[in-house]
């Protein structure tokens, strides 16, 4: 798979350096430009047509050698528009929206998100706040975005809507004339500027601001107007290039993973491996199961199950060789969920000796590690369990709902993990029933914001129970197989 992203930026960093474009004979030069664009800038201040928030010295930190002919200059100096936008009073009326700092996503503009302005407030906010094709926007507020760079075009706005404003945590950049704007946006996400204008940021860890004085000094690298030209043509065509591959790849992904889930499917059904007559019944295993399941209760080594009604047969999803059985998944295992240990008690965590698994290290693998450990205390007081090497774990909450893992390491889990010590059971062949009826948990599930499935969902479902020799061949042959795609 290719690397868009990386690929992104490592030609854009080419551009602004002048390594993809020609020197060309200038049609003005840069000092040209500067002086112009200050001449119109001043005439429109003067005609209270603009705003320039703030003016400050080019920073030189980290700036490199430019081309001939090329300049760095102070990013205000190219602007006839430097200024954050203005705190709007919000109104259910959609009819003039707003520019916020959720419209600006990291790829694209999302205007869908954007609140409407209180019509009666109009008339304070100057023509020129008003957003125009080619403006470039700055994410000015709040760790995360702050610094984010979009760039605006009057074809991504509803045609319900005459214009759009900007609040006031955003940053409006418009260029003066002979000064690509384009080119501006492309420079600004570069990661040398980028670093440039981390370094500026001032306030909390919790509120960084891009105050309008650091966007004014941030130092750009000015070809002439021809050459800034050409290096936006070279850049957009590489990066559409790079999101059809983006597409592509998703495509290729979402495919592959298709396959694979039918491939585990096949697996499980039976119709990858051959059924030998020596591998015996079922129904012999499952008497074994159930026996020994009965003598580790008997012996309070795992907890005795709710009694499940029999297998209807409008549960049964698919056929099955005439050797297996249908059982549900509870009977094959010794099933629970985890608990989180109050975290306002540091005994439970201080010098954990246990590692303590989470939904999010689930990774449809094994897991040799956890990112956090609990004591011997929590252990005794809050109800975990202390699952062995082998045990099988699936998520039951959030996004993770349906992934699993196989333990490499004795862990307990929190509570959103349900975990399976299987009795007689290949627990991968176990592992790659759970991955394959990942579909019917998601299907399960429930909740708002947050949708889950418990734990009785999970141990009331149908598996279909092969003899172990079976169970052996279909995971090696789901094994050999898979490994293919890696």
């Amino acid at each position: 798979m290719i690397d868009t992203k990386s690929t992104g930026i490592r030609i854009s960093e080419m551009a602004i350096r002048g390594q993809l474009s020609k020197r060309v004979k200038p049609s003005l030069s840069i000092d040209n430009i500067v002086e112009n664009i200050k001449t119109e800038r001043e005439y429109l201040i003067k005609e209270k047509a603009t705003k320039i928030s703030k003016v400050s010295t080019m920073l030189d930190d980290e700036t490199f050698e430019v081309p001939s002919g090329w300049k760095w200059v102070a990013l205000g100096d190219l602007c006839i528009l430097l200024s954050r936008g203005k705190s709007p009073k919000y109104s259910e009326v959609k009819k003039y929206p707003v520019f916020a700092q959720k419209c600006n996503q990291p790829n694209c503009l999302a205007l869908d998100k954007a609140l409407f302005l209180d019509e009666t407030t109009l008339d304070k906010w100057p023509e020129y706040f008003r957003l125009r094709e080619a403006d470039v926007v700055i994410n000015s507020t709040g760790t995360g975005t702050v610094g984010r760079v979009g760039y605006y075009t009057t074809e991504t706005l509803d045609s319900n809507y005459e214009f759009m404003l900007p609040d006031s945590h955003v940053t409006v950049v418009r260029t003066g004339k002979n000064v690509s704007s384009r080119y501006i946006y492309y420079a600004l996400r570069t990661s040398t500027i980028q670093n440039i204008m981390e370094k500026t940021f001032r306030g909390s860890t919790n509120q960084k601001e891009f105050y309008i004085d650091s966007v004014y000094s941030i130092p750009i690298p000015l070809p002439p107007v021809e050459e800034q030209e050409e290096i936006v043509k070279i850049l957009d065509s590489a990066f559409e290039q790079l999101s059809i591959i983006d597409d592509l790849q998703t495509k290729y992904s979402n495919d592959l993973a298709i396959l694979k889930s039918k491939i585990i499917d096949a697996g499980i059904q039976g119709k990858l491996t051959e059924q030998l007559p020596e591998d015996g019944n079922a129904e012999d295993l499952y008497a074994q199961i159930l026996n020994q399941k009965s003598q580790l209760i008997k012996e309070g080594k795992i907890k005795k199950d709710k009694p499940l009604p029999d297998i209807a047969e409008d549960e049964i999803p698919f056929e099955i060789p005439k050797n297996w059985k249908w059982v549900r998944i509870n009977e094959i295992g010794s099933w629970s969920a985890g608990a989180t240990p109050s975290r306002g008690n540091k005994e439970y965590y201080d010098n954990g000796v246990y590692p303590w698994i989470k939904t999010g290290e689930l990774n449809d693998g094994y897991i040799d590690d956890a990112e956090e450990y609990i004591s011997e205390l929590a252990l005794k007081e809050c109800s975990v369990r202390l699952n062995p090497v082998g045990a099988v774990l699936i998520a039951m909450y959030g996004a993770t709902i349906g992934k699993v893992g196989i333990l490499n390491i004795e862990a307990t889990t929190n509570q959103a993990c349900c975990a399976c010590i299987p009795i007689i059971i290949n627990n991968r062949f176990l592992y790659y029933f759970l991955k394959s009826n990942k579909g019917r948990f998601l299907d399960a599930s429930h909740g708002g914001a947050q949708p889950n499935i418990s734990k009785e969902i999970i141990t009331k479902s149908v598996m279909p129970l092969p003899p172990l020799s079976e169970q052996e061949r279909i995971v090696n042959k789901l094994d050999e197989v898979l490994s293919l795609f890696m």
